[in-house]
């Protein structure tokens, strides 16, 4: 128990004010032909973001930009904690919605921003500019001989049929540390008993835990792991279309879509106000452009609400029910009986 109340403990100190230094995974500064520079803090990685960076400085080459990646529950920290950014990225959409209802963004609005459907932003506060499903990735060589899952039911099956295939072999988020994690467990936990289900026959078979979606994809493409469940399919998409990567196969499952959508706040620290706008406009009007071209990052249209038959997760309130602390520590509690039930 001493474990549990520690894991439960960190978790809930991800939305806990800190003053504590950011941990920085990359960092890249694009000098301009002006004095101004945006600050950009962001879970994007900086190979899927810089086609953004070039699009915007191709518009305003007088403006610098400084990017800066770190992860989601980083990111909140530091908002929380004071941080002096002009732009804030995440794909932790329950975090960021939380920074903006709680007063920590500034309110912008312009021809772009109106333009938005309305599932896609929230009070002039928060503005989403990509859509981008939940899938697993599977290496063909240690799935060699099975068959394919369409569904998470096939899935399970498989998984309880051939347990020697996969002792060790699966990666799924760390939901304690993760905010994308635990935003794509909470929605799927929500919507199917299946999560559950799924998260008990994977922690029979001693799954690896992640904090990123690069990482376990990383690891399939290397063999190490047979199958990464819930990474972030623009980076598979990246990932696979790489020389050499012909190893692996992403899959949609038929059942259901966890489609997340990636936003950005401007936060109340901004010091340029004016061009942090300008650079929510050109993310904006890339993110509503109608086909996926040769971005990494997916548009909007790709989450046709019509047709699928869960996603795209909503901007509203209702991603506060499971920040609640209460919430927070009975989610995580059974999450940890289910998941680490070897330790």
């Amino acid at each position: 128990m001493r474990f549990v109340d520690f894991a439960i403990g960190l978790g809930l100190c991800l939305l806990g004010f800190s003053a504590h230094a950011l941990e920085i995974e990359e960092q890249r500064s694009y000098a301009g032909s002006g004095p101004v520079v945006v600050r950009i803090l962001s879970t994007a990685d900086l190979a899927a973001f810089e086609p953004f960076i070039t699009t915007f400085q191709a518009q305003h080459p007088e403006i610098g930009v400084d990017y800066t990646v770190s992860s989601s529950a980083e990111v909140y920290r530091a908002i929380q904690g004071g941080a002096r950014y002009d732009v804030v990225i995440s794909s932790a959409m329950d975090l960021q919605f939380k920074l903006a209802n709680d007063g920590f963004a500034q309110t912008y609005s312009s021809e772009l921003t109106d333009r938005l459907p309305s599932w896609a932003r929230w009070r002039d506060l928060i503005f989403a500019f990509t859509s981008e499903p939940a899938v697993a990735v599977v290496s063909t060589e240690l799935f060699a001989g099975l068959p394919l899952p369409k569904t998470r039911q096939e899935l399970i099956a498989i998984l309880r049929e051939n347990p020697e295939r996969f002792v060790g072999a699966i990666g799924t988020y760390d939901v304690r540390t993760s905010g994308l994690g635990y935003l794509f467990a909470t929605q799927e936990a929500r919507i199917s008993d299946a999560y559950w289900r799924l998260s008990e026959v994977m922690g029979r078979l001693d799954p690896a835990l992640y904090c990123c979606s690069g990482q376990m994809i990383d690891d399939v493409s290397e063999g190490r792991l047979a199958l990464a469940y819930n990474v972030l399919g623009s980076y598979a998409d990246q990932r696979l279309a790489e020389p050499g990567n012909g190893g692996m196969q992403i899959i949609e499952f038929d059942d259901f879509d966890n489609v997340m959508l990636r936003t950005a706040i401007i936060p109340k620290t901004v010091t340029a106000p004016q061009e942090a706008g300008l650079f929510i406009d050109t993310m904006l009007a890339t993110g509503l452009r109608q086909n996926q071209d040769d971005w990494v990052l997916p548009p909007l249209a790709a989450s046709n609400t019509q047709q699928l038959s869960f996603g795209p997760i909503r901007l509203g309130p209702t991603l506060l029910v499971y920040l609640d602390p209460l919430n927070r520590r009975a989610f995580l509690e059974s999450w940890q009986d289910a998941v680490e039930q070897g330790l």
